[in-house]
């Protein structure tokens, strides 16, 4: 578990698995811009996974979280970076 928020910056929650692509650009995309963020692997963690359900509706992986709202997959936070949205909702430039 990455546990890299620091306090005045939107809080990052990602749920992800071993062996997961998306996972990983997920990840990457967001180191690359800085960006902090808690991941939780729900690979082997049963309570997790329904957590992760319950919140996002979604059974699929990466699913991202930013201050609470549910951003989706890394398909969506791509798509919210490709239309220059993504910035604002993380605070950065």
């Amino acid at each position: 578990m990455d546990k890299r928020h620091k306090a005045g910056t939107p809080e990052l929650v990602i749920y992800t698995q071993v062996l997961c692509g998306y996972c990983a650009a997920a990840r990457k995309l967001l180191r690359s811009k800085g960006i902090n963020f808690t991941e939780i692997n729900v690979t082997m963690n049963a309570d997790r996974r329904r957590e992760m359900i319950v919140r996002s509706g979604r059974r699929t992986v990466p699913q991202i979280f930013i201050n609470d709202r549910h951003i989706g997959g890394y398909d969506d936070m791509a798509e919210l970076d490709r239309r220059d949205e993504l910035n604002a909702l993380l605070g950065t430039n």
